[in-house]
């Protein structure tokens, strides 16, 4: 499957995108636990309510777990309800890549950190959330670390 580029229209940041980063698989087991590999490396998803970052509030800057690239702000960080950290923008379009995943019998959309490629989770459109975006990043709480302010 074709990666696609993020279409959610956020503003680009005056950072620069995060390099890169192209590691084996035995390389990625080495650096991540078991729970982080499955999660980032095989699109799974951790169980609700339990994740480290779901109710947090601390104001920062949220990377991806495997490679430590700038992904999202807490000021977009959002009350949603549903288990999983949340998210209405990223910190920059170019930080993630969006692509299709039909894996559970219906269309969502995939959320992978664009310097790594590893799974972060999946964004929904339209569920009427009061956003300025109406877009929920539902994101797993370990493919995440939190940089406070």
């Amino acid at each position: 499957m074709t990666a696609e580029p993020n279409t959610s229209g956020a503003a680009p940041t005056d950072s620069a995108a995060p390099t890169p980063v192209e590691l084996t698989d035995e390389q990625w087991r080495e650096k991540l636990t078991p729970e982080e590999y499955r999660v980032l490396r095989e699109a799974g998803t951790e169980a609700p309510f339990v994740g480290e970052y779901t109710d947090t509030t601390t104001v920062g800057v949220y990377r991806c777990r495997a490679c430590d690239a700038e992904l999202f702000r807490s000021e977009q960080k959002f009350e949603s309800h549903c288990g999983w950290p949340s998210f209405f923008s990223p910190l920059a379009a170019e930080r993630i890549i969006e692509r299709e995943d039909r894996s559970m019998g219906m269309r969502r959309v995939e959320v992978l950190c664009a310097a790594c490629g590893s799974h972060l989770g999946h964004v929904f459109e339209g569920e009427g959330y009061d956003t300025p975006t109406d877009l929920r990043y539902c994101i797993n709480s370990i493919s995440l670390t939190l940089d406070e302010a």
